[in-house]
């Protein structure tokens, strides 16, 4: 029996929950700070790139079990910040209903003036508005939201657990990751829309056909296809991009 809903997502999820077991085991094994500090230092980059799978898991999740699902974005929220059904609410019903619009987009680059924030700005505001705006698009989504509120809850309490435990280990394992990986994730998010004031899908986002990018993004780079099928899978983005490039401005798509 499968347990996952695509092979491709295989190995992504065996990373993700071999980098929680390693946190733990340095939580509970490891008494030299030196070691914690280096290894939060160490795992910034790539904890900022796990926020690109947690954002696809939000639109396709991984595993058929509801169950594993949730284990699997227990794991995803400590690595990126971001919990249950946060970017269901603010990303999928929230900014990719509404990328076209700026004076509602959950996600909006553009002041009510219409001049267009500078990325610092965009980036703090979009972060600290983050759990905030999810739980406005939920009110719409009661469902979704019960869990949004449940998990996050959740999650919460086991950080606020650990950092009563061990609080430095805590601090620097848990806590700092967390706050990082969302204003990673924010701040990259600035590039793909910023400046594109249009009502045509096609001329809305940017594209990045880097091998390297879209290996460690899971083809994020491949944007106009991912707005175009948001519920299409990672895996099959680079197909889809393929037959619509035609109608995206050479422009928008670098290398």
């Amino acid at each position: 029996m499968k347990i996952l809903k695509y092979e491709a997502d295989r190995l992504p999820v065996c990373i993700f929950l071999t980098l929680t077991l390693f946190d733990f085991i340095l939580f509970f094994a490891v008494d030299q700070i030196w070691v914690v500090v280096a290894y939060w230092l160490a795992m910034i980059p790539v904890k900022g790139f796990v926020c690109a799978w947690n954002h696809h898991h939000q639109h396709v999740p991984m595993f058929r079990s509801k169950t594993l699902n949730r284990i699997l974005e227990m794991s995803f929220a400590l690595h990126t910040g971001v919990t249950t059904n946060t970017w269901v609410l603010h990303h999928v019903h929230g900014h990719h209903m509404n990328y076209l619009d700026q004076t509602v987009d959950e996600s909006r680059w553009q002041r009510a003036s219409g001049e267009k924030f500078d990325s610092v700005r965009y980036t703090i505001a979009t972060a600290f508005t983050t759990y905030t705006r999810a739980y406005a698009v939920g009110r719409k989504h009661p469902r979704l939201q019960r869990a949004f509120l449940g998990y996050g809850v959740l999650t919460m309490l086991l950080v606020a657990a650990l950092v009563t435990f061990k609080p430095i280990h805590g601090l620097l394992l848990f806590v700092l990751p967390m706050i990082t990986s969302l204003v990673i994730t924010v701040a990259a998010t600035y590039k793909h829309h910023s400046g594109l004031d249009t009502e045509d899908h096609m001329l809305a986002s940017r594209n990045y056909t880097s091998k390297l990018h879209n290996m460690l993004t899971g083809n994020l780079g491949y944007h106009t296809a991912h707005h175009y099928r948001q519920g299409l899978h990672w895996s099959k983005l680079p197909e889809l991009h393929a037959k619509i490039e035609n109608k995206i401005p050479p422009e928008y798509i670098k290398t």
